[in-house]
C-alpha cells in the first residue's frame, strides 16, 4: 500500500478539523426561464383532457406531467401587452396606467422596474426572445429596459413568421440594431434561445422566450399545413394552419427543455409556461371546457396553462387547484434566487414556493381585471365567487358549481354582487389614471371612441 507523506497527513488532519467551522459554499441561485405563448387556446394543448382530436402537443404535455400544473392559472388582462406589462412588474398593470393593448404597446414608464433589473444584483444574465410589445423605442426595448440579451420585434403580435428581412418595416432586432433575417419565426425565436442557453450556462441567467405563435397571421411551412390537411380531411383551413404553427411551437419548447437538460442545468432551473390570454376566436383557438375568447374577461379570456418546474426543489407531477396569477412569476423568481423585494413598491403577486413546497393556505383572496373607462368592461373573482361587468351587465358565477360558466345567478344574488362591487371599486381606487384620457369608471358620457375601443368592438386586435 502507498504510503501517505508525514507533511500531507498533517494536511489532511488539519483540514478536516477545521472544515466544520468553514463557510459552507453558497449554493448557486436557479436559472429562471419564462416561457410565453401568445392567445393558445386553453384546449390546444393535448394535456387538457378537453382538447378535440387534432390537437397533440407531446413536448409541452411532457414538460405538464413532469411539473406542476395550477388548474386555475390566471393572466391579468384579456389582450397582450397589459399582461406582459404585469408579468414584468409584478404589478398590476394598471398601477402604470395600462389598462389596453395601445396603453401597454406605447410602452410604460420608466420608473417602473422590470423583471431583469431585480435579478442584476444576484449575478444573472438576462436575454429576452420574441415579441415585446411594451414599447415601440430602443428606450423602452428589452435592452434598454434591463436585458442584456435581445432578438425579436417590437410592436404587436401579427409579426409576418415567414418574412424576416423587413427592416423599414417591422424589423426584426438584435440588441438595438434592426437586422435582415431568414427562416420561421417560431423556429429562430428557438434558436436564439438554445444558443443563449448554451452560451451562458456557466452562470446563472434569465430566459424570457415569448413565441408570438399562434397570434394572427395564419402561418406555417407549407409542408406542415398539407400534412394536417391530409390528416384531417374535414378540419377547417383556419383550425388546419392554427394546428401546423401549434406544431412548431410545440417543437420549439422540447427543444429548449431538452438543451437546458442536455447541458446540465436542467434540474436547478425554475422554468414558466403560460401564455399571455385566452385563445383566440379569429383564429380559431379552443378554449374548453371555459366560455369566451381574448378580449373577454371570461375564463376563456383570461385563465392559462400554467406550467411549473424546478426539479431540484419542487416535486412534479402534481396538479394544484389553487388559483393564480402571472404576478406571481417574478415574486417567485425573486423568492428563489434570494432577492429581497422592493418595499417602497410592493408586489402585487405573491411567491409560489410555500404552494409548491405543499403548504395548504390561502394564495389570492381576490383578483381583478379592468380595462377602466375605455370599455366598461372589469371583472373580480373573490374565492368561487366572479363578477362580469361590461358597462350596465352584470353577470355573476359560481365557479366551484361552475367553472364554465353557463349559468348567471346575479338575479338571485344581490347582496354578493353589491360585495364583489365594493371589492373592485376599493382596489380600482388605488390604481392610476389610464393613459388615454377617459377615466378610470366607464360613463355613458365618455370620450369618444378611440382607436383601441373601435379595435376592441371588432374583436381584433390589429
Amino acid at each position: 500500500m502507498k504510503k501517505i507523506p508525514l507533511l500531507s497527513a498533517t494536511f489532511a488532519l488539519l483540514v478536516a478539523a477545521l472544515a466544520p467551522s468553514l463557510p459552507a459554499a453558497t449554493p448557486r441561485p436557479p436559472n429562471i426561464v419564462v416561457i410565453l405563448t401568445d392567445d393558445q387556446g386553453y384546449a390546444d394543448l393535448s394535456f387538457n383532457p378537453h382538447h378535440p382530436k387534432e390537437v397533440s402537443t407531446p413536448h409541452l404535455d411532457a414538460l405538464a406531467r413532469e411539473s406542476v400544473f395550477f388548474s386555475q392559472g390566471y393572466i391579468t388582462g384579456n389582450v397582450c401587452s397589459p399582461t406582459r406589462a404585469g408579468l414584468m412588474t409584478g404589478r398590476y398593470q394598471q398601477r402604470a396606467g395600462v389598462y389596453t393593448a395601445g396603453e401597454g404597446g406605447r410602452g410604460i414608464a420608466q420608473s417602473e422596474t422590470l423583471f431583469p433589473r431585480f435579478l442584476k444584483p444576484a449575478g444573472y444574465v438576462s436575454g429576452a426572445f420574441g415579441k415585446w410589445h411594451l414599447g415601440l423605442t430602443l428606450e423602452q426595448s428589452p435592452v434598454g429596459r434591463g436585458f442584456d440579451e435581445w432578438y425579436g420585434f417590437l410592436g404587436r403580435g401579427a409579426h409576418d413568421y415567414l418574412k424576416l428581412d423587413d427592416i423599414e418595416g417591422s424589423p426584426m432586432y438584435r440588441n438595438g440594431t434592426a437586422i435582415k433575417d431568414q427562416g420561421y419565426l417560431t423556429t429562430r425565436l428557438t434558436n436564439e434561445t438554445v444558443a443563449f442557453i448554451r452560451k451562458h450556462k456557466a452562470r446563472p441567467f434569465y430566459v424570457h422566450l415569448a413565441y408570438n405563435a399562434v397570434h394572427a397571421p395564419a402561418q406555417a411551412p407549407a409542408e406542415d399545413i398539407a400534412r394536417y390537411r391530409k390528416q384531417f380531411p374535414d378540419l377547417p383551413e383556419s383550425r388546419v394552419v392554427l394546428m401546423a404553427m401549434l406544431h412548431h411551437l410545440d417543437l420549439g419548447v422540447g427543444r429548449v427543455v431538452d438543451t437546458l437538460k442536455q447541458e446540465g442545468v436542467w434540474e436547478n432551473t425554475l422554468l414558466f409556461f403560460l401564455t399571455d390570454n385566452g385563445g383566440s376566436k379569429a383564429m380559431s383557438a379552443n378554449n374548453a371546457p371555459l366560455r369566451g375568447f381574448k378580449q373577454q374577461n371570461y375564463e376563456g379570456g383570461v385563465r392559462t396553462p400554467f406550467i411549473v418546474s424546478w426539479p431540484a426543489r419542487v416535486k412534479g407531477g402534481r396538479t394544484i387547484d389553487t388559483p393564480v396569477v402571472s404576478l406571481d412569476i417574478l415574486p417567485t423568481a425573486l423568492a428563489a434566487a434570494g432577492v429581497i423585494a422592493p418595499a417602497d413598491r410592493p408586489f402585487d403577486g405573491k411567491s409560489l414556493l410555500g404552494l409548491l413546497s405543499g403548504e395548504k393556505r390561502p394564495h389570492h383572496e381576490t383578483l381583478f381585471w379592468s380595462e377602466g373607462g375605455h370599455t366598461g368592461e372589469w371583472a373580480v373573482r373573490s374565492g368561487p365567487w366572479k363578477l362580469v361587468v361590461a358597462k350596465d351587465q352584470k353577470e355573476l358565477f359560481d365557479l366551484a358549481a361552475d367553472p364554465a360558466e353557463t349559468k348567471n345567478i346575479a338575479g338571485q344574488n344581490a347582496a354578493k354582487i353589491a360585495e364583489l362591487t365594493r371589492l373592485y371599486d376599493a382596489w380600482l381606487d388605488q390604481m392610476a389614471e389610464p393613459m388615454d384620457p377617459v377615466g378610470k369608471r366607464w360613463t355613458a358620457t365618455a370620450a369618444a371612441p378611440t382607436k383601441d375601443r373601435k379595435n376592441k368592438k371588432k374583436k381584433t386586435e390589429k
